[in-house]
């Protein structure tokens, strides 16, 4: 090797990166159908990101956690002072709610921020779900679900506005029962989790009509079924308020019950007017059959033997 071979091998050569592709998202055929290992990676992609999207909310609801708290407070600051104590403190708060446990103050501030970031974030980590289902819907299964999610969603609002305005009323009630010299000192553990637990079951309540008109649109529930069965629903419905109200109150029972029976009753009226038009829709059909482009026509296995002319008359027209 020369010396001219010998420099030229010292000389650094130049450093060149290939770049990976990037992965792409697995393939889907025209109906949405993946294989099982891609369906599981696609639901852990959608439940990283819809924990991203809590995380942040989660942020900002620490951020925001005074203004929260004073929002839920209210019902209790309400309640008449005489059933509750009132600091004399010079500047403390009218209506405090105390804490025993060092970390308790933490993870009461921790449980509002997240729950706060639900809340927030909500139309973000629902369409990560909306995401992953509608793949294998057909189209108007799609527009059906979003019109539920639309429902489920204004309903499940309505409940817990409904629950908020009451529960002052709710609160009073409870606290009057220990009697007259009494008052109530609550903690803040025990108070933010009480009035979760309202807002989420009126929520939930407020959601029967829609599980009833889905089950009607699916075939399950007929509207004669569901008024022959009207007395039996209505006495459940004021069965499971008393049960599932956590302040278990006459007032608070009947706030729920009412409002869910005028629902029921809307969900069954509707029931009435979908299978009217249903049948009515049947009816059509059976008096104009016609067969849609992908049902079988029916052919006889059997071919019949065409008929013969006479034979004066084929002789006439040849």
């Amino acid at each position: 090797m020369t010396r001219a071979d010998e420099r030229r091998s010292d000389v650094p050569k130049a450093v060149v990166k290939v770049r990976k592709p990037r992965k792409k998202r697995p393939p889907k055929t025209p109906d949405g159908r993946m294989a099982v290992l891609d369906h599981l990676r696609e639901l852990r992609r959608r439940i990283i990101w819809a924990m991203v999207f809590i995380a942040v909310g989660a942020v900002v609801g620490w951020v925001l956690y005074l203004h929260t708290l004073d929002f839920l407070k209210q019902p209790y600051c309400d309640v008449p002072a005489k059933y509750r104590v009132v600091s004399a403190a010079k500047g403390a708060p009218p209506c405090p709610l105390i804490y025993h446990g060092v970390l308790d103050g933490f993870t009461a501030r921790l449980k509002v921020s997240v729950i706060s970031g639900m809340i927030f974030t909500a139309p973000f980590w629902l369409y990560q779900i909306w995401a992953f289902i509608t793949p294998g819907l057909k189209k108007n299964e799609r527009r059906y679900t979003i019109s539920f999610i639309a429902a489920s969603t204004v309903l499940f609002a309505a409940g817990m506005s409904l629950a908020y305005i009451v529960l002052s009323k709710g609160l009073q009630v409870l606290l009057e029962q220990s009697g007259y010299g009494t008052q109530a000192q609550l903690t803040i553990n025990d108070y933010l989790s009480f009035v979760t637990l309202m807002l989420v079951v009126f929520g939930a309540a407020f959601e029967l009509p829609l599980l009833v008109v889905m089950a009607n649109m699916a075939g399950v529930l007929s509207a004669k079924v569901l008024k022959k069965s009207q007395r039996i629903a209505i006495f459940l419905i004021f069965l499971f308020a008393a049960v599932a109200t956590p302040s278990t109150d006459p007032f608070t029972m009947c706030a729920m019950a009412i409002p869910m029976v005028i629902l029921f009753e809307a969900a069954v009226l509707f029931a009435v007017i979908h299978d009217r038009r249903k049948a009515r829709r049947k009816a059509v059909e059976r008096a104009d059959p016609h067969l849609e482009d992908d049902a079988p026509s029916v052919v006889d296995p059997i071919p019949q033997r065409l008929p013969i002319a006479p034979s004066d008359s084929w002789s006439d027209t040849t």
